[in-house]
Order: structure tokens, then sequence, then C-alpha cells
């Protein structure tokens, strides 16, 4: 830091406020020192710095590991609003869901001297075992549990053994979804739901029926089923006959993208048209999902603003201000896959 503050003909103070992104140094003189900086190849010695003020920087991010498109997408956005931040992150991914790792898993952060933890918990198991978690430290949980929203509980600050929560919200995404089709026409709408081990899968199966009866439609059995496009192309194929006798249902809402790909692919096959024989709406908004044929009407997570949300949360707590839990409305994306019933 003496050499760039030679080089750029500065004090070491103003160096040190040009990298903390202090807003009191003028432009030219932030332009001068970071030029310096480049020139030099400085870069900042964040053990060195870690010794001095006591901190780490660095948060630490528990995960399941799970290659899904919502929890991998939910930790790369974690990670990125970290960096923006200033903070590094360091990931444990966990297997099995009971105290003694979770134990282990707190006691492998604090010896990093983390300043704050994000646990990642897309199932109950998982949330179960952070009910045990008791950190020294800032925790946000990041799952669709009894997710209250925003504004309806009062603001605390994490503390020894508190956790608060951050969401999309699930419940409603999938309001979204069934009132779409609902308000094309179609009489009801059938769901081939998610996991029922899944937050989210529990909470848009809550928000597809919760929008059902308040329209005062039909509540059909939700179909059950897991995450993967084989599960909604086995369950395609077994509605597709009903479906081109006009005896099935007309619009279907499938617990995640993958889930409508595979249903996609079985009504093809079968001969059923979508949209005209049968609407099919998706969940998540996956990359090419636009490109499915035809183009996936489908819920949008935002997960970027997840990612700043969390992160917001969690400097909050750092400086001492109460915190509400956060829940943060999904999106719904109208595409070619819907449309109103023939007849």
């Amino acid at each position: 830091m003496a050499d760039v503050a030679r080089l750029a003909g500065v004090s070491h103070q103003t160096v040190s406020r040009v990298l903390n992104e202090h807003p009191s140094v003028r432009d030219e003189t932030r332009a001068r020192v970071l030029d310096a900086i480049a020139t030099l190849g400085y870069r900042r010695n964040s053990a060195a710095r870690a010794l001095v003020t006591m901190r780490s920087g660095t948060i630490g991010v528990v995960t399941t590991g799970s290659a899904l498109y919502g929890p991998t997408s939910t930790l790369i956005a974690v990670e990125e609003a970290a960096r923006e931040q200033g903070y590094f992150v360091s990931v444990a991914t966990i297997r099995r869901y009971d105290g003694d790792t979770m134990h282990r898993v707190l006691e492998h952060f604090m010896d990093q001297g983390v300043e704050g933890i994000v646990v990642i918990a897309p199932h109950s198991d998982v949330a179960a075992a952070v009910d045990s978690f008791r950190a020294p430290v800032p925790v946000i949980l990041i799952a669709a549990r009894d997710h209250p929203g925003e504004g309806s509980e009062q603001p605390q600050v994490p503390g020894a053994g508190r956790v608060l929560p951050v969401a999309v919200d699930q419940r409603l995404g999938a309001r979204l979804a069934t009132e779409h089709l609902l308000g094309l026409g179609h009489a009801t709408v059938e769901h081939l739901c998610g996991p029922i081990d899944w937050f989210d899968a529990r909470e848009r199966e809550t928000g597809w029926r919760g929008a059902l009866e308040q329209r005062g439609a039909r509540v059909p059995d939700p179909i059950r089923g897991d995450w993967s496009s084989d599960r909604g192309y086995a369950v395609g194929l077994d509605l597709a006959t009903a479906v081109r006798s006009g005896a099935g249902p007309t619009a279907i809402f499938a617990g995640n993208d993958q889930l409508a790909l595979g249903l996609l692919r079985a009504f093809w096959e079968s001969g059923v048209r979508v949209p005209d024989d049968v609407s099919v709406v998706g969940f998540d908004d996956v990359a090419g999902s636009g490109h499915f044929i035809p183009p996936l009407t489908t819920v949008r997570q935002p997960f970027g603003t997840l990612g700043r949300r969390c992160m917001a949360m969690m400097v909050d707590a750092f400086q001492g201000h109460a915190v509400r839990p956060v829940s943060i409305a999904p999106e719904l994306v109208v595409r070619e896959s819907t449309t109103s019933p023939r007849g």
C-alpha cells in the first residue's frame, strides 16, 4: 500500500479509502490510485487484514450438493451476492441431515472464523437439523418452510440459536400458474407435484389447491411425482389416451420444468397437441424452457434477487440491525404452451 501511495502521490490513508470504496475520495484521486494499483499489480493481503480487523470476511454456506436447478441456482446467487459485498464464501456440502452432522459443519465454519452462515435447505430433513444449529454468528435459512409474508413478523436481530428465513414465495408462484389456466377458461387444473419432503413441492401444492378453492373449482387429487422429466414422461403416457378422447384434463400445472418437459415429450409421441388438446405450465423457467416445443409457460424464480436479499439481511445482522423474514415474489412467464380449452 505504501508503494501504491508513493506512485499515486497520495497518502496511505487515501489508498485505504479507495480500497474500501469510501465515498469521500474525489473521482480523479480514485482513478489515480486505481491506475497505480494496476501498474504495480497490488493485491490486498486478506490474511493480514483479517489479523488486523479480527474479521475473516468469509460467509459459510451449507448446501446438500443437489444438482437440481433450484438449489444450484440458489448457491450461485448467494456466492455472487456475497462477492459483490466483498465477502468470500466457504461451502460445506452435507449428505446426512442430522444434528451431529450439522454440529461438525458448525465447528468447521467456526475454525475458519466465518462471520455468518447461510443454509440452503430445500427439504424438511435439512431444516430439522438446522433447528439444532446453535451458531454464535447470524444464520440465514433459505427455505420455503411455513414462510410468512414479508413484514408479517416483528423484526429481530439474529443471535445464537436464532435462524431467520428468506425464500421465493412458492405458494404465490403456484397460484399465479393456476389462476392463469383458470383465467383461460379451464374448469379445473391437474397438478403433477414434486416430492412431498421438499418444501417447494408442498408450498406449490398448497398454492395450487388454494387457487382452485378460491375460484370454486373442483380440486383433483394431485399426481405424486419427483422432479424428473422421466416421471413427467410416464405420467404423460398414462394421461394421453384420456386427453385424446376428451375425457382427460385440459390443463396441467407441473411442479417444475423438468416434469413439464417429460409431459410435452409424452404428449407429442402420443399425438396429443399442446396447447390445443391440453395446456401445460411448469415452474422455474430453466434455461432453454423458451425453446421447448411448444415454448413453455412457467414461473420464473428471481434467484439473483434472492441472493442479494439474503446478503442484505446478513449485512444488517452484522451491523446489529433488526431483520425481518423476507418473501420474494416470483413472475409468471406466459408462452405458447397454454391457451383456452377446446369448445
